[in-house]
């Protein structure tokens, strides 16, 4: 690099710094956050960066890893996330050579140093070792598993059966689902029956729609419990008062929100604190704590404390390049 020229550094590139190849992930103002090959993350000053004596720029640009969705990982079984951890370890030592639990200058365990190893050779001995651990492992699952996690992260290595919703109805005949449906329904304000008048009825509205011995009617016990997840909340085997007060109870003015990437919600909420404090106007009075809570990271953004009168609100940030708090 010549004197007096100053490299650009743009988000993707990788570059040599402090010893190890870091990836350069986000820009701001005079700050460069890195990440390197074993995933562990930092901020640096420009200036510091491109003044060390090992700085390089490298010639390797990938894909800028995915941020990834903490807020759904939280949701997740906790030996399903052990689980996918496991896999992240195993191969963060398939792509660098080194695992991140291994000791500070340990150098590569046979078989996995990158200079004297493709990474096929690397999958391959990942799958092997696997395998003698007693997990039967084949080359290709490993290789598979290291292209999802260079793409989604730790989501990529989660086992996805446990990522689907689950159905409250399991597999009952949609046919069946409707026609009690439209019973419990009609039951709001009607006199209180039993699931025995309701399992009638519903057999007789079957039958008429579909015609008679159509559409299957589990037994007795099965019927009652599917019974009893569709009537969730409604009250329709209890007192009709409650029933009908529910049915007549107005929709709520919110409905659950999600996020799964920082920025994409944000909340701001104000509570006053239960203390007495002296204000600059030298008067007493109670305190207010005003946050930004990001909805995907549950961290909070920002935290002003003032005397009481801010006011709190809750504003959503749509998703994109101009996405933020």
């Amino acid at each position: 690099m010549g004197a007096g020229k100053l490299p650009v550094l743009r988000v993707g590139e990788w570059v040599r710094f402090d010893g190890d190849e870091h990836q350069v992930v986000a820009l701001a103002g005079t700050s460069v956050r890195l990440r390197s090959r074993g995933g562990v993350a930092q901020v640096v000053l420009l200036a510091f960066l491109l003044a060390a004596a090992d700085f390089e720029l490298l010639d390797e640009q990938q894909a800028v890893p995915a941020v990834e969705p903490l807020g759904l990982l939280e949701t997740l079984p906790h030996e399903v996330l052990e689980r996918a951890r496991r896999w992240e370890r195993h191969l963060v030592e398939v792509v660098t050579g080194r695992a991140p639990e291994a000791p500070e200058g340990a150098g590569p365990r046979p078989g996995y140093d990158p200079a004297a190893s493709t990474l096929k050779d690397r999958d391959a001995a990942k799958a092997v070792e696997l395998s003698a651990a007693g997990q039967p492992t084949s080359a290709r699952t490993v290789t598979r598993m290291r292209l999802r996690y260079a793409e989604q992260g730790l989501w990529g290595l989660v086992d996805q059966r446990y990522t689907r919703g689950s159905d409250p109805v399991g597999r009952a005949d949609e046919r069946l689902v409707t026609a009690i449906r439209a019973e419990l329904d009609a039951q709001t304000h009607a006199s209180t029956g039993t699931r025995g008048r309701l399992m009638r009825r519903v057999r007789t509205a079957l039958d008429a729609e579909h015609g008679p011995g159509v559409v299957p009617i589990p037994g007795r016990s099965a019927f009652y419990e599917l019974v009893g997840v569709l009537a969730g909340g409604r009250h329709s085997f209890g007192a009709a008062t409650t029933r009908r007060s529910l049915a007549n109870r107005p929709v709520a003015p919110f409905t659950p929100t999600f996020a799964t990437r920082p920025g994409e919600l944000v909340q701001i909420d104000s509570t006053p604190l239960d203390v007495m404090v002296l204000l600059d106007s030298g008067v007493p009075g109670r305190p207010e704590l005003t946050m930004v809570v990001d909805v995907a990271t549950r961290t909070i953004a920002a935290a002003v404390l003032r005397p009481a009168g801010t006011q709190g609100r809750r504003r959503r940030v749509a998703a994109g390049p101009h996405a933020g708090p």
